[in-house]
C-alpha cells in the first residue's frame, strides 16, 4: 500500500538538503553511511532484497520498504524485536529513544524492570540492520510500511491493544461538539478545533490532571475504563447509554467511533498503563527446562538401538514394494488403502508409516516408475544403499531427513481446495521444515549433554523467536514433528541429542560416531524345533538376503525371530534355490544342529514344488501326472480359473498366469512358472527396479541465503551504482535540453554520436573520467562511471567503476556522455 509514500522515504535529498548534524534524512541516506559489512549482513537477512541486485542504495531502499519485504522482515523478528517495533507503531513519529523505552518499560520510579531496558538496545539494533528502523536515538522513525501494517485501526486491531489517538479518533468530529468535551475535561474553550484537541492531548497526556480529573470519575466508570484498557479499546453502546459511560465520553475519555461503538483513546490507556505500550513485555527469551537427565552412553546406545530399527524398517518397506509396488493415484500420492496396507506390514501406525515412506523417498531409495500403470518401487540406488555398512545406510537417511521440505505429518491434512494430501503426493512441502528441525536440535545442543527438555518449553522457545501469528503455530506443528521424527530415527535418544545427531548438525560425518555403537553383523542364527529361527543380532547382507526368502519375520526387537512356512519355502524355491542349497545353506549358518521338523518341510515343498507347470496360452496348466490334473478339475475352487483338459498331461486356463498361479498355491498346490520353451522361470527379489530418478528438491522457503561471494559482488555492485547515480557532473556548455539538462536532473544524458565520439576520445587521452547512459542487448538502460582506454571500430573500451573491470561497450548503445566533476573519481 502506498508505493508513492515508499519511494518518498527512500528518495536521496540533494547533498545540501542534509541535515547539518549529519543525521540522515531518509532510509536512503542512512544505508549510504553503512559501511559495506553492515549493508551484506542487511542483504543476507533479507535475501529478497537480492532478487534482482538494486542497481545503487535509492533501488535498495526503496525495495526495502515494499510492503511483501516488510512482511516478510517483520515475520522472522523474534518476540521482544517485534514489541519494539508494535510500540513505534504507535509512538510518535520520529520517536525518541526515552519515549520508546518508557512505552516498553513503564514510566515512574515503581516501574517494574524486567530486563526490558538492558534488552532494548539489542532489539532496536536488530530493527535498524534489518531495514525497518533508521534514524538517531534521538529521532527514531519505523519504515512507512512497518507502521502502516502494526498502528492499530478500526478494521485491524494492534497487537499492543491501543486504539487511535485523540486526533485520529476526533478527526470529522464537529467543532462544537468537541468544545463541549473541552469544557467538560475543565479546560478553557478555544477559537479552532485543532487548538481545542491539542488542548485534550495535552491534558491527558499530563499525568497530575490525568490523575485528577479520573478522582472524580464514578467507581462505575473506572470499571468501563478498566475493561477497555488492555484491549480491545472498542466498546458498544446504546443510543441511551448508562450514566458512567455518558459521563466518560461526555469528557473525551471515550470518544465515538461509530454511532454504536466508542473507542478508548491511546493517550488515556497509557496513562491508565503506567505507560506501557504492551501488558506483557518479553524482553529475554524463555529458557528450555530440562525434564530428565540421563547417561551420556545410555542416550547413545538408544539412539543406535533406534537407528538399526530405522533402517531394518526402511530395508523392509522397500524390499515389499519390489514385486508388485502400489499404484500411484492419478492426482499423485499413495491411497488411503496401500498407506493403511503398508502400515499393517511395518506393524506401525499410519503417521509413522508415512514418515517411513517419505523418509525413503527423500533419501532416493524408493520412486515411480514412470509406465502407463504407473506403479512405485525401488530404485537402482537402493541396491546401492543396501551394500553400505549400516552406519553409512544411517548416515544417507540422516541426511536427507534434515533439510527436507516434504513432511510425513501433513498427510491426512487438507489443502486450500479442500483436497486430502496423500503420502507421496503434492502438497506437502513445508519450506520452514528445515530451519525449524535444525534449531530444535541446536535447542538440544545447547542443553547439558544427555539433558532431554521439556517438550512445552522447546516450543515456547520457538514460539518467542517466530512470533507472528500463524508462522509461530506452523512452526509449533512441525517443532513437535521434529522431536517425534528424530527419536524414531536415531538421532536422539530417549529425548536427548545423541552423538551422531551432534554430528549430523555440525556438518561433520555422522557415520563415525554412530559405527563403534552398533554391533557386528552375526552370521549365524539359532534354529528351533517349532520351525523358528532367533538372530541375535542383525544379519551378515548375504544370510539377511536368502533368510528374508526362505522364511517370513515372526516378531521384531533385540532379536528377530522368523518362521519357516510352506509358503517361505516355496518362496524360495521359486528364486532358483534347490533343497540341497537350502539344506547346505542352514547347515553353514546355523549356530545349532538343523533340527528334523524343518528338514521334512523343505523335503516336501521341494519334492512337490514344479510339478504342476503354468504357462500362457492364455495360460495353461502341464502335469506328467494325470490323475493329479484330474484332482484339480474336479475341485470346486478351480471353476474361476476356467480350466479344461486338452490332453492327458494339460489343462488349458482363461486365467492370466499370475492369476493362474495365485489360484493354484490358494488350493494348496505348488506350481511353478515356465518361459515358451518349458524352462522353470526364476522369480529374483531383486528382479524389478525403477529407472534411476532423482531425489526430491527441497522447496526453499523464500529466496536462497546469498554466499559471501555474492553478497560482495552485490555491495560492489550497489556501490558503483550509488557512484554512478550521485557522481557530481561537470555543467556541459551545451544548450538546456541537452547533456546539461540531462545532467542536473540526474537522468541519462542525451547527446549525438558526434558528440558522444568526440567525449570519449578526449577522456581517452586525457586520462578523465566520463558519465554514461548505456543501453544494452536486451534494451535495459543502465548509467556507469567509466575511464576510456581506447576507441576504434565503433567500440569504446575502459575501466568501468560501475562493475569494478575492464568492459568493452558499443558506441552506438551510447544514449549520452557527460564529464565528471574534478573532484569525483
Amino acid at each position: 500500500m502506498g508505493t508513492g509514500r515508499c519511494d518518498q522515504e527512500a528518495t536521496v535529498p540533494e547533498p545540501s538538503s542534509t541535515a547539518a548534524n549529519g543525521a540522515p534524512r531518509s532510509l536512503a541516506e542512512a544505508l549510504r553511511a553503512r559501511d559495506d559489512a553492515a549493508l551484506a549482513a542487511l542483504l543476507h537477512a533479507r535475501p529478497d532484497l537480492l532478487s534482482p541486485v538494486p542497481g545503487d542504495v535509492t533501488q535498495l531502499a526503496t525495495r526495502a520498504g515494499t510492503r511483501a519485504s516488510v512482511v516478510r522482515a517483520l515475520d522472522r523478528l523474534d518476540r521482544f524485536a517485534l514489541q519494539t517495533a508494535e510500540a513505534l507503531a504507535v509512538a510518535p513519529d520520529p520517536c525518541p529513544y526515552g519515549v520508546l523505552e518508557s512505552l516498553l518499560a513503564g514510566t515512574g520510579e515503581d516501574a517494574p524492570d524486567n530486563g526490558t531496558r538492558a534488552a532494548l538496545p539489542r532489539a532496536l539494533a536488530t530493527l535498524r540492520d534489518q531495514a525497518l528502523v533508521w534514524g538517531g536515538d534521538e529521532r527514531l522513525r519505523l519504515v512507512r510500511t512497518a507502521r502502516e501494517l502494526l498502528a492499530p485501526s478500526a478494521s485491524r486491531p494492534s497487537p499492543t491493544g491501543l486504539g487511535p489517538t485523540v486526533a485520529e479518533a476526533t478527526a470529522g468530529m464537529s467543532p462544537t461538539r468537541i468544545q463541549e468535551i473541552v469544557a467538560a475535561a475543565g479546560l478553557p474553550a478555544t477559537h479552532d478545533p485543532v487548538s481545542a484537541v491539542a488542548a485534550l492531548t495535552g491534558l491527558f497526556t499530563d499525568p497530575a490532571r490525568m490523575s485528577a480529573l479520573l478522582d472524580e470519575a464514578p467507581p462505575e466508570a473506572r470499571q468501563v475504563l478498566d475493561r477497555l484498557v488492555w484491549g480491545p479499546p472498542y466498546g458498544e453502546v446504546t443510543a441511551n447509554p448508562a450514566p458512567p459511560v455518558r459521563w466518560l465520553r461526555d469528557r473525551g475519555l471515550l470518544l465515538p467511533a461509530t454511532t454504536r461503538t466508542v473507542v478508548l483513546p491511546r493517550e488515556v490507556a497509557l496513562h491508565l498503563r503506567g505507560g506501557l505500550a504492551h501488558r506483557s513485555p518479553e524482553p529475554v527469551a524463555p529458557e528450555v527446562a530440562v525434564q530428565r537427565e540421563h547417561r551420556p552412553p545410555l542416550v547413545d546406545a538408544n539412539a543406535a538401538g533406534q537407528a538399526l530399527a530405522a533402517l531394518a524398517t526402511v530395508e523392509e518397506l522397500v524390499k515389499s514394494w519390489e514385486h508388485a509396488g502400489p499404484p500411484v493415484l492419478r492426482a499423485g500420492g499413495l491411497s488411503v488403502r496401500d498407506l493403511k496396507r503398508t502400515a499393517a506390514a511395518l506393524d506401525a501406525d499410519e503417521p509413522t508409516a508415512a514418515f517411513w515412506i517419505e523418509l525413503a523417498y527423500a533419501a532416493g531409495l524408493l520412486a515411480a516408475d514412470g509406465e502407463v500403470d504407473e506403479r512405485y518401487g525401488p530404485t537402482p540406488a537402493f541396491d546401492d544403499w543396501r551394500e553400505l555398512p549400516p552406519a553409512e545406510r544411517w548416515s544417507v537417511l540422516a541426511e536427507a531427513w534434515l533439510p527436507a521440505t516434504r513432511t510425513a505429518g501433513a498427510v491426512g491434512e487438507q489443502d486450500p481446495k479442500g483436497r486430502t494430501l496423500a503420502a507421496l503426493g503434492p502438497g506437502l512441502d513445508r519450506s520452514a521444515a528445515p530451519e525449524v528441525r535444525r534449531r530444535v536440535l541446536e535447542l538440544l545442543a545447547a542443553l547439558p549433554e544427555g539433558a532431554s527438555p521439556d517438550p512445552q518449553a522447546l516450543l515456547d522457545r520457538l514460539s518467542w523467536e517466530r512470533p507472528v501469528r500463524g508462522t509461530s503455530e506452523l512452526r509449533a506443528r512441525l517443532a513437535d514433528r521434529a522431536l517425534t521424527e528424530a527419536e524414531l530415527l536415531g538421532v536422539t535418544g530417549r529425548g536427548a541429542l545423541s552423538a551422531p545427531g551432534r554430528a549430523l548438525l555440525e556438518h561433520r560425518d555422522p557415520a563415525q560416531p554412530l559405527a563403534p555403537l552398533l554391533p557386528e553383523p552375526v552370521d549365524r542364527v539359532l534354529l528351533q524345533a517349532d520351525l523358528t529361527a532367533v538372530a541375535p543380532g542383525p544379519l551378515a547382507r548375504p544370510l539377511a538376503d536368502v533368510l528374508a526368502v526362505l522364511a517370513d519375520v515372526e516378531s521384531k526387537g533385540g532379536a528377530t525371530v522368523y518362521r519357516f512356512t510352506p509358503g517361505s519355502v516355496r518362496r524360495a524355491l521359486d528364486g532358483g534355490h534347490t533343497a540341497s542349497d537350502l539344506h547346505a545353506f542352514l547347515a553353514e549358518h546355523s549356530a545349532t544342529p538343523v533340527p528334523q521338523p524343518l528338514s521334512y518341510l523343505i523335503d516336501d515343498v521341494a519334492r512337490r514344488h514344479g510339478r504342476l507347470r503354468v504357462g500362457a496360452a492364455s495360460s495353461y496348466v502341464r502335469c506328467d501326472d494325470d490323475s493329479l490334473l484330474g484332482e484339480i478339475l474336479a475341485d470346486k475352487r478351480s471353476a474361476p480359473l476356467g480350466l479344461r483338459r486338452l490332453a492327458p498331461t494339460v489343462l488349458a486356463a482363461q486365467a492370466e498366469p499370475g492369476a493362474l498361479l495365485d489360484g493354484l498355491r490358494a488350493m494348496g498346490y505348488a506350481p511353478a512358472a515356465e518361459s515358451h520353451t518349458g524352462d522353470v522361470l526364476v522369480a529374483r527379489a531383486d528382479a524389478r527396479r525403477t529407472p534411476a530418478r532423482a531425489k526430491p528438491v527441497p522447496v526453499p522457503e523464500g529466496p536462497p541465503l546469498p554466499d559471501e561471494t555474492l553478497l560482495a559482488a552485490a555491495v560492489r555492485a550497489i556501490r558503483a551504482g550509488d557512484l554512478a547515480a550521485t557522481a557530481v557532473r561537470k555543467e556541459p556548455e551545451a544548450t538546456a535540453g541537452g547533456a546539461a539538462g540531462a545532467a542536473a536532473s540526474g537522468e541519462l544524458p542525451r547527446t549525438s554520436a558526434a558528440e558522444t565520439l568526440a567525449t570519449v576520445q578526449a577522456a581517452a587521452l586525457t586520462g578523465s573520467v566520463v558519465w554514461i547512459g548505456y543501453v544494452n542487448a536486451e534494451g535495459a538502460a543502465s548509467q556507469r562511471v567509466i575511464a576510456p582506454v581506447r576507441v576504434e571500430g565503433g567500440f569504446v573500451t575502459g575501466y568501468d567503476h560501475t562493475a569494478d573491470e575492464v568492459r568493452t561497450f558499443a558506441l552506438h548503445r551510447i544514449t549520452g556522455v557527460a564529464e565528471l566533476a574534478d573532484d569525483q573519481v
